[in-house]
C-alpha cells in the first residue's frame, strides 16, 4: 500500500500548483484523504481533507478560499489545487488516507505518502 505525493516545486508569490497524490496497493475509494504540510523547524499541520465520497470538505483556515481539494476515486487519487500562493506556504506537503472519516488530526490516518517539497519565493 503506497501513497505517492507529486506536483510541487518553486513557483512565485501569487502563483499556483496542483498537487496529485495517487494510491496504489489497494483502492482508497472508502478512505477520507487529507493534506497535510510540515515547514522547517515546525509541526505537521492540517491542510485539506475530503470524505470518501467527495461530497464533504474541509480547510484550514488559512488556506480556505486559496485552495480546492479534490478527487477522482477511479483513479485512486486526490488532489490539492492551491491558488495565490504566499511564500508562508512553503513546506513539505503530505498526503494521507484513513477510514475513520474526513479529520484534522494526524491520528485519524493510517497511510502517509513521502511528501512533495513547494516552496514559495517572495
Amino acid at each position: 500500500v503506497q501513497l505517492q505525493a507529486y506536483g510541487g516545486g518553486l513557483v512565485q508569490a501569487g502563483g499556483s500548483l496542483r498537487l496529485s497524490c495517487a494510491a496504489s496497493g489497494r483502492t482508497f475509494s472508502r478512505d477520507a484523504m487529507s493534506w497535510f504540510r510540515q515547514a522547517p523547524g515546525k509541526g505537521r499541520e492540517f491542510v485539506a481533507a475530503i470524505s470518501w465520497s467527495g461530497s464533504s470538505t474541509y480547510y484550514a483556515h488559512f488556506v480556505k478560499g486559496r485552495s480546492t481539494i479534490s478527487r477522482d476515486n477511479t483513479k485512486n487519487t486526490v488532489y490539492l489545487q492551491m491558488n495565490s500562493l504566499i511564500p508562508e506556504d512553503t513546506a513539505v506537503y503530505y498526503c494521507a488516507a484513513g477510514a475513520r472519516g474526513a479529520s484534522a488530526y494526524t491520528g485519524s490516518y493510517d497511510y502517509w505518502g513521502q511528501g512533495t517539497q513547494v516552496t514559495v519565493s517572495s
